[in-house]
Order: structure tokens, then C-alpha cells, then sequence
């Protein structure tokens, strides 16, 4: 893999669609790595359809679906001319499931096929999708759907996606593939997988699917030198995400402790050895506090071929993330109010999730202290093993009262949020709960949201996706018109970037749990 054909940016997968197709189509056109979410589609393709679908981009995709009959079904169902009344609910998916309907497969197929495919559109350069390892129900009819669109890039994080690469190599060779399900208590067993046979799902339609490059999302050299030995198919390259950056965080290495605030504490452990990652000969990317000129380029000196950004990005005119929520962080960034909070606990996946802070939500419906707990998504409930040694599924942000008479604790409810239903409101997709409630939203960026709005020239409140890369690339492009290799660099001070973006230890207080 040549250093030429791999790019500088990747434009970070931030879900549920924020980094929409409209926002990785425009970061490809650049010569980049756009970068479609691949969380929830199948709930992001039927609302968009509930609502019109008024552009026509969907149903225009939708007709180059290469599998008969699936797109036809797809409309009858979902597809509501004019759009829904908007106090209307909209109509409920299948939840994610271990043995899942053809219908569920479709959405599956068919929605990150449409994604993938409209972000492709008007160019010929690579296009990306990011998954959660932890949702894994989904994921085999995902990256189906992904690669019969074409997709060049499979990035996953937020687990250890050591069997993925072996699935993208049984896809693209038309064979069957299946994933081990996490059960909690027992680790995985092997008689809980989830399964998807191309031949069976085409009816034996030739298709032409490539394999993808896989890269996998990491957070230190020892998960790294793991993939890379013990991996089922080739690694293709790292994203080394530093703990400043959005989303959902790897925990601290150690005992949890927490500032007096309640955020976790970091510390050098949780600084990524990149002389080690550096060692395993792979291209890797670094994330986290990245989204600067000047720290692209000391990412390139120290051997990273360059960084992944997702919030300079998320707050562009081609994300799908509400226009209003844009403005509010934007012009709480110009004024300086604009914090972000990582909550140890709101997030069901167990991992640490950041929340932007706005003085200005705590009256709106958005304000997440408050939020009902609800479960009707369904994409981060856990696996569980009943007494009868049958499986059941369980969410701690659902009810408290559903998670106890699954066996559940209620220590593993205390802070929960329904972050399924608040990200799907983020991209003003939000559900009307049965109480005539709408879901209020939830927006979780990066540390770097305190300073966006850098990226705002002549007054302006909007710039576009080419604007970041733009102002990424400046300072490589200042040596020489095109980014250049490490070696070709100049020698000089290379500061530990991480290590500097990311030194806010505070001193930690007595805890937590």
C-alpha cells in the first residue's frame, strides 16, 4: 500500500449520521477520506422515507439497489409521500435481533447501501464507513450492504474487531460469515453468533464485491500488536484515538477515578506509545485533538500518515447534524461557554461518552440530566444469559423496572440515557414517544468544540467541509503543493502531540464505583 494512495485527513464516522453521505461525499471530493456512520441506518433510511424523502436522494439510490424486489418493499412500507404530520410518530423498525427478519435484513442491506452509495456519487475517490464493534447485531448485513455499494474503507472501534477483517474476506468471496455475540456474564459463547450468507440473501445473483481495507480504531500499542498478530485477515492500518476525542471514550487503564466534577481522570497510561504503534509497519492515523495545521503536520513527522477529525467537521454546512444545534455550539464557541462533559456512565455501551455542554440547553428539552429512560431502538441492549441458559436482552437506560425483572441491577441503571433516541433527534430524526413527547437531543463532540469556532472567517457562522480540509492540509501544503512523507519533512522539534493535547489530568478525588 503506497503512501500516495492513502490520504491525510480521515474525516471521523460520527453517528447517528452525522457524518451523513452529504458530508463524506464533499470530504472525498477534496482528495480525503470521507467517512459515512454506520450506526443505525436502518432507522435512518425508513425515517427519512416517513418524512419524503423530499430531495429524492434516497429513492434515486434505492434504484440502483442491485437485489430485486428489496427496494419495492422498502418503499411500500416506509415511504410517505409529502411526509408524515410531524406530531405523528414514526413508524417503529424491527429491533435489532440475533435470527432477524427478511425485512430487518433489507433495511439493513439496503440503508447502508444507499449511504455508501450517494456518497460515491460525482467522484471516483474512496469512501469510508465507521461501525461500533460493541453494536454487533447488525454489523454482518451492514458491511454487506456497505461493500455491494462499493465501500473502500471499514473503520471500527469501540470494542476489539479482531474477526472483522475475516468477514471481509469471506464477503467478497461470496461465502458465508458469522460473529460471535458478547453474552454478558458468560464472555462469548459459542452457540450465540450472528449469520449472513450472501448466496442465500441474492437468491445466487452475481454480484462483483470487493474486499474493503479494514482499519481498526485503538486507543493503545497493546490492542494494536493484538490485531495486527491475531486478526482473522489482514489489517489494513490504525486510527489512534487520544481520550480528547468525541463520542464514546476507552475507559482510563486502572481503577476508575473521577474529578470533583465527575469526569474520569487520564493519565500517561492512556497516552498510545506511537513509536511502538509506528513499529508494526502499518499505516495509522491519529485522533484526538488533531484539528489543527500545525499538528497534522508533526502527526506526518512522526510517521502517522495523518489524523482522523471529527468535530471541525461535524459542525460544517454538509453534516446532517440539526442546523440549530450547529448554530448554538458554534456561537457558544465564539463566546467561549461552549465545554464538553465525558460522562462515566450515560452512555449503555459502558464506555465513557462525551456531552457538549450549552448554559443555554439546561431549559430545553435537550438537557440530558432529565431525559426519560425508554428502549425501543434497541441497538445497545446487551445479550444476557437467562436462568434457563436461554438468551434475553436488556438495556440499562430502558425502564428500571423492565432491567430488574431481567435480572438486571439497578447499580448499572444510576445515570443511564437513552442515547439511541437523543443521537436519531440530533439529525432532527427524532421520535414522538407516546405521551406526544418529542426526544429531545444529546450532541457529544470532541474536546476541540470549545475552539470550532476558529474555523469561522469574516464574521461568517458557516464553513464547508473543503474549508477544514483547507485549513488541515495548509501547513503540509506549504512544503512543496502536496503532503508530503514523513522523511521529506524537514527535521526539527517534534512535541509529543497527544501527550500535549491531551494533559488535563486533575487531581483525582475519592470515588466513584
Amino acid at each position: 500500500m503506497s503512501y500516495e494512495s492513502l490520504p491525510t485527513v480521515i474525516q471521523g464516522g460520527m453517528g447517528i449520521a452525522v457524518s451523513g453521505w452529504r458530508l463524506a461525499r464533499a470530504v472525498s471530493r477534496t482528495g480525503q477520506l470521507g467517512v459515512v456512520s454506520g450506526t443505525a441506518l436502518d432507522s435512518v433510511l425508513a425515517r427519512r422515507l416517513q418524512v419524503g424523502d423530499p430531495d429524492g436522494n434516497v429513492r434515486r439510490a434505492l434504484a440502483h439497489f442491485p437485489i430485486p424486489g428489496v427496494a419495492e418493499r422498502i418503499l411500500d412500507r416506509y415511504f410517505i409521500p409529502g411526509g408524515k404530520p410531524e406530531a405523528k410518530p414514526y413508524r417503529a423498525n424491527p429491533n435489532p435481533m440475533l435470527r432477524p427478519s427478511r425485512l430487518l435484513q433489507d433495511l439493513l442491506v439496503a440503508s447502508n447501501f444507499v449511504e455508501v452509495f450517494l456518497a460515491r456519487e460525482g467522484h471516483d475517490n474512496p469512501v469510508g464507513i465507521n461501525y461500533l464493534e460493541k453494536i454487533q447485531l447488525p454489523t454482518l448485513p451492514s458491511i454487506f450492504g456497505a461493500m455491494l455499494a462499493g465501500v473502500s474503507w471499514i473503520l471500527m472501534g469501540a470494542g476489539i474487531p479482531r474477526t472483522i477483517p475475516g468477514i471481509l474476506d469471506r464477503f467478497a468471496a461470496g461465502e458465508p460469515a458469522e460473529l460471535e455475540v458478547n453474552v454478558l456474564g458468560t464472555g462469548r459463547r459459542d452457540d450465540v453468533v450472528s449469520q449472513f450468507d450472501p448466496v442465500a440473501y441474492t437468491g445466487a445473483q452475481e454480484l462483483e464485491i470487493s474486499r474493503p481495507n479494514f482499519a481498526a480504531i485503538v486507543s493503545s500499542a497493546t490492542l494494536a500488536t493484538m490485531l495486527t498478530k491475531k486478526s482473522t485477515g489482514k489489517v489494513n492500518g490504525f486510527v489512534v484515538e487520544g481520550f480528547s476525542a468525541g463520542g464514546h471514550n476507552a475507559p482510563p487503564r486502572g481503577k476508575m477515578q473521577l474529578t470533583a466534577d465527575g469526569q474520569p481522570i487520564y493519565g500517561e497510561r492512556d497516552i498510545p506509545d506511537i513509536e511502538a504503534i509506528r513499529s508494526l509497519g502499518l499505516p495509522f492515523w491519529l485522533a484526538g485533538s488533531c484539528a489543527r495545521p500545525e499538528l497534522v503536520a508533526d502527526a506526518v513527522r512522526r510517521g502517522a500518515t495523518g489524523v482522523q477529525v471529527g468535530t471541525a467537521f461535524a459542525y460544517c454546512e454538509e453534516s446532517d447534524l440539526d442546523p440549530q444545534l450547529k448554530k448554538s455550539v458554534l456561537l457558544a464557541s465564539r463566546a467561549g461557554t461552549a465545554r464538553v462533559f465525558t460522562d462515566p456512565v450515560a452512555s449503555p455501551a459502558g464506555f465513557p461518552f462525551k456531552v457538549v455542554q450549552l448554559d443555554e440547553s439546561l431549559s430545553h428539552e435537550s438537557n440530558y440530566r432529565d431525559r426519560k429512560r425508554v428502549c425501543d431502538l434497541g441497538y445497545l441492549r446487551h445479550a444476557y444469559e437467562k436462568e434457563d441458559g436461554t438468551i434475553g436482552w436488556r438495556c440499562p437506560a430502558e425502564p428500571e423496572e423492565d432491567y430488574l425483572r431481567k435480572g438486571g441491577d439497578l447499580e448499572d441503571t444510576k445515570g443511564r440515557k437513552c442515547i439511541c433516541n437523543a443521537l436519531m433527534a440530533n439529525i432532527s430524526l427524532g421520535q414522538v414517544q407516546k405521551d406526544g413527547r418529542p426526544e429531545g437531543a444529546l450532541v457529544t463532540s470532541g474536546d476541540e468544540v470549545a475552539d470550532v469556532a476558529r474555523l469561522l472567517m469574516n464574521g461568517s457562522l458557516s464553513y464547508t467541509a473543503a474549508d477544514v480540509v483547507q485549513y488541515l492540509l495548509r501547513d503540509l501544503m506549504s512544503h512543496g503543493g502536496t503532503p508530503p512523507t514523513a522523511d521529506s519533512l524537514a527535521a526539527g522539534d517534534r512535541d509529543e502531540v497527544l501527550t500535549a493535547a491531551n494533559d488535563r489530568t486533575p487531581e483525582p478525588t475519592e470515588v466513584t464505583r
